[in-house]
């Protein structure tokens, strides 16, 4: 592709709404351009990016066994009021009507309307396993749609659907899944880390998330490398600290505490280690009015693990201030265990402390030397915090206080969501009637699972990882040119304009994705093009160097330029571009 046939877009200037580095960069090459919140036009430069990830992705779901198709973006409410999504999807559901006043939705997802296609499509249990997929334009109606196309409200992606007789075939296409999404993001050149995930509105069984590591990223995650662990910290458990819960040695104290109503408050007033605290949070139950959650001072709470306990009502809600007053006759400061007259789920780590501090459901006044059997009732222990940098692995089995190392120690890192994949089970075959008949002639449901790639939310991510103070470093597979010939007067010099074209013909007809900068621009700002682009390899051509035989080499993410001899550099080159695919 020759520049002054191609629309070069980039722009100096940062755009002031772009928040972070790929949005930032992304609309500085020229790559994208915004029509509305969440919503962006794809430019030739950014486009040919779009299309590596997509052939990447298309290539390893092929090998799969997948069969590729085409399902519509706009799809009848029926089927998912028939799934119970309808309504509990909830705002990001981009929800119309037609002329005729029926109700659709702008597909954020495609489980209803794949499940109804293979439902009444296929048979027999000889036609199972089956799985299909496709790469289309999706819609959520994010409330705040930001980062550019990292979270945006029109977005591509590939998604994938296997049907199954049992769970042990479900099983191996979800490992093979497995294997494939991180192929993909192998061949990608990305540094990534599966983790084991929550299931969210789509449901099912179990998940894994892949997370593309950046400090940007939106989720944080929770490693272990010893140990081979990785998982979302709305998922991932700490281990429980081994042997029991000391014995009381303090008595029960009152203590007037005017005005503390915080943890650290709390702490500097009674001079007590965080540790010894305990803070007591009242959410709505699902069967009773009031229910009390039990943490240590020094963690938090994960809210998704709250909402997994039966007693909790969920989604989980808050109790305001006036409904905290009518169950427990204090205000939030100072809620404690003793006496409370609701239930109390206590977290692993608040149930396993002795001599506490807690309030005394009195304002201004907390309890000291607390203890569960003897001053309150023996909790009911359930995990329901978050993990925190330093917390000890879950799977470093039974250690005792002080025997750990750092290496057996959970690391929270920062990760862009690229890929989810889910066990579903039965969750919309069942409702939307996705029947096979078995050996016996006997109708029975399909079991299935979901497959999840962001196409171009992995543009971002990678642009995330990948980046200078000069622009994109494109890996090899993701870059919109693996090379720029960069002439330094090919308007003015014949000799130039000729070695520049013969590069580019035969560049051309080796399959190198070559572009050729012909525009009568000044060297510094196609230097500068190229490098905010993110172009692997660069060949600049001048009178100086061809009259000495060599042509000028920089490799992208090269401090200093090298010199090749010009016959050879036709067959350095392209090896060495053909190499790095």
């Amino acid at each position: 592709m020759r520049s002054s046939k191609f629309l070069i877009a980039t722009v100096k200037e940062t755009p002031a709404d772009a928040e972070v580095i790929s949005h930032q960069l992304m609309l500085r090459a020229g790559m994208i351009r915004k029509v509305a919140a969440g919503v962006y036009n794809w430019l030739p430069m950014g486009l040919r990016t779009l299309k590596k990830v997509e052939k990447v992705v298309r290539e390893e779901m092929d090998r799969t066994g997948s069969q590729e198709v085409l399902l519509p973006a706009v799809q009848p409410a029926e089927l998912w009021q028939q799934s119970g999504r309808w309504e509990m999807y909830g705002g990001e559901l981009l929800r119309l009507q037609d002329r005729h006043d029926r109700d659709f939705c702008f597909g954020p997802t495609h489980e209803e309307v794949i499940t109804t296609l293979i439902g009444n499509e296929i048979r027999s249990y000889k036609q199972l396993p089956a799985s299909f997929y496709q790469i289309q334009t999706k819609f959520r109606d994010e409330r705040r749609p930001r980062f550019g196309v990292m979270r945006a409200r029109e977005f591509l992606m590939k998604d994938a659907y296997s049907f199954h007789r049992d769970q042990e075939s479900l099983q191996e296409s979800y490992d093979q899944m497995f294997t494939a999404y991180s192929t993909v993001f192998t061949r990608l050149g990305l540094h990534f880390r599966p983790v084991e995930a929550d299931t969210g509105s789509i449901g099912g069984s179990g998940s894994h998330e892949f997370h593309v590591l950046a400090q940007s990223g939106e989720d944080a995650i929770a490693t272990c490398d010893k140990h081979d662990y990785a998982a979302n910290v709305e998922l991932a458990v700490a281990a429980q600290i081994g042997g029991e819960r000391a014995a009381p040695s303090e008595q029960l104290s009152k203590q007037d505490t005017p005005g503390q109503k915080t943890i650290a408050a709390i702490c500097d007033y009674l001079k007590a280690p965080v540790e010894k605290t305990i803070k007591t949070l009242l959410v709505k139950g699902a069967e009773v009015d009031a229910v009390a959650l039990v943490l240590r001072g020094d963690h938090e709470l994960n809210e998704l693990k709250a909402e997994k306990h039966p007693l909790v009502a969920a989604p989980l809600q808050w109790l305001d201030e006036d409904e905290v007053m009518q169950a427990v006759g204090c205000g939030v400061g100072s809620i404690g265990t003793v006496n409370i007259p609701i239930p109390v789920i206590a977290d692993r780590s608040a149930a396993n402390i002795s001599d506490f501090i807690c309030g005394a459901n009195e304002d201004d006044v907390h309890y000291t030397g607390v203890n569960w059997g003897r001053d309150c009732p023996e909790p009911e222990s359930f995990d329901l915090r978050s993990v925190k940098q330093g917390d000890l692995c879950s799977r470093a089995g039974d250690v005792d206080l002080g025997e750990q190392g750092d290496e057996d120690r959970l690391k929270i890192m920062r990760g862009i969501e690229v890929g989810h994949i889910f066990q579903l089970g039965t969750k919309y075959s069942e409702p939307l009637n996705a029947n096979y008949l078995d050996q016996n002639g006997k109708a029975t449901t399909m079991i299935m699972g979901t497959y999840g790639i962001g196409i171009s939310r992995i543009v971002a991510a990678a642009i995330e990882q990948n980046y200078d103070d000069r622009g994109i470093i494109w890996p090899t597979n993701m870059a919109p040119f693996e090379l720029v010939i960069t002439p330094i007067g090919y308007h003015k010099s014949e000799l130039i304009k000729r070695t520049c074209d013969r590069l580019y013909a035969a560049f051309s007809d080796l399959g190198i994705e070559v572009l050729l900068d012909d525009r009568n621009e000044r060297p510094g700002i196609m230097f500068a093009d190229a490098d905010l682009i993110g172009i692997p390899h660069r060949l600049v051509v001048g009178e100086k160097s061809l009259a000495n035989g060599k042509l000028e080499y920089k490799e992208r993410s090269a401090d200093e330029a090298k010199e090749f001899d010009a016959e050879d550099v036709v067959d350095l080159l392209a090896a060495r571009i053909t190499a790095a695919r």
